[in-house]
């Protein structure tokens, strides 16, 4: 095969390579967490956003409950752990090697996280915006 895409076009993604050491950090939700960008939403026209999250401290008080305005939030933790919990009633500690995929718009709450917590974390669109709620019913605000 000669690698054509026999008359088929690409979407709009540029390859994009990021390095850890040169990775940019950037701004982000949470003062104990630093966030790098890996160049995701720039290569896609913001239809994806790819970030590493590393605790500067362990969380010293819960996040409190809120949702995020996107159609979908990938998580998968790659060092260190983080305690969640979801409006459905589900709850647990995440581990390196565990991945969630929350839905937009679902109520969630972060418990708590280890001193040297890294997670991997996409969204999809790109830009991902969060909102305080209120806790489910039946659920104490944290």
């Amino acid at each position: 095969m000669d690698g054509s895409t026999s008359g088929a076009t690409r979407p709009d993604i540029r390859l994009t390579i990021a390095r850890k050491a040169t990775a940019p950090y950037v701004k982000g939700r949470r003062a104990f967490f630093r966030y790098r960008d890996l160049g995701v939403s720039d290569a896609t026209g913001g239809r994806m956003r790819a970030q590493v999250m590393e605790a500067i401290a362990g969380m010293t008080e819960p996040t409190g409950w809120h949702t995020h305005q996107c159609e979908a939030q990938f998580v998968y933790v790659l060092k260190g752990w983080v305690e969640l919990e979801f409006e459905d009633g589900t709850r647990g500690r995440f581990e390196p090697g565990d991945a969630l995929l929350i839905p937009g718009g679902m109520k969630h709450n972060e418990i708590a996280t280890s001193d040297d917590v890294e997670i991997l974390e996409l969204s999809v669109p790109g830009p991902m915006g969060t909102t305080p709620c209120d806790p489910p019913p039946g659920m104490a605000q944290a």
